[in-house]
């Protein structure tokens, strides 16, 4: 498994596009050979980073044939329109719950003064779900907290999870929001996140990826497992 991470907009998210090398989409053609992947979280605000992302994805003859989205907020959904529009109808899958978040997003383009993303439907996912797309296994977690829907997905095999807004390396997402729910999150982090094999490799919707094993004990927001023991068996499993 692969990821291409691109860094967009005013709060620098990442848009990522997920895929194994050879995996040929089933409408092309001998002589057009396209490989498929699965596009997270598209981001890009503005023309020039909607061309950039194009690009990257013409110049390596990609072909999204899904959309995941670790929630509804703007920042993560703004380019999921100018996908639909050059590649057709791929499925779109969300928490349900964000649905909110997507209503929001038209008010706090407004008040941002920024472009409002374009309207799209999505399917909902839920807990345990398992989606298969180009040639990968996402499991849903659903970690309702920064947001109401908020999910991440994992890939078991490859030992891989987009967190979203959910889990970052060293701190958590912010819960000031109308929408969100600081007790919730941490639920979500500790029911569901924080004992799954330390060797996961999480890639967040901003700034560095990190591991489970590293979080478990050095994540301040993750205090009662931030003890020697524990660091020093984490960091072991870690490596």
């Amino acid at each position: 498994m692969k990821i291409h991470i691109f860094t967009f907009n005013l709060f620098r998210e990442h848009t990522m596009v997920a895929y194994r090398d050879g995996m040929k989409s089933k409408s092309a053609s001998d002589d057009a050979e396209l490989k498929e992947c699965v596009v997270v979280d598209p981001g890009f605000f503005n023309d020039q980073e909607k061309q950039e992302f194009f690009k990257w994805m013409d110049d390596n003859e990609k072909k999204p044939v899904a959309v995941l989205l670790t929630h509804g907020h703007v920042d993560h959904v703004s380019g999921v329109r100018d996908v639909l529009d050059r590649y057709g109808d791929i499925p779109v899958r969300m928490g349900e719950a964000d649905t909110v978040e997507i209503e929001n997003n038209i008010r706090i383009c407004t008040k941002l003064g920024i472009r409002a993303p374009g309207l799209f439907g999505f399917s909902a996912v839920c807990d345990g779900e398992i989606l298969e797309y180009a040639g990968l296994r996402f499991k849903v977690i659903t970690t309702p907290g920064h947001s109401p829907g908020g999910v991440c997905y994992l890939e078991e095999e490859e030992k891989v999870m987009f967190t979203g807004d959910t889990l970052f390396a060293g701190t958590i997402g912010r819960t000031d929001f109308t929408t969100s729910d600081y007790d919730e999150e941490i639920r979500s982090i500790m029911e569901k996140l924080i004992f799954l094999d330390g060797d996961i490799e999480i890639y967040p919707g901003h700034g560095d990826s990190s591991t489970i094993a590293r979080e478990r004990c050095t994540n301040p927001f993750l205090e009662p497992f931030n003890e020697k023991e524990e660091l020093e068996g984490a960091l072991s499993e870690d490596r």
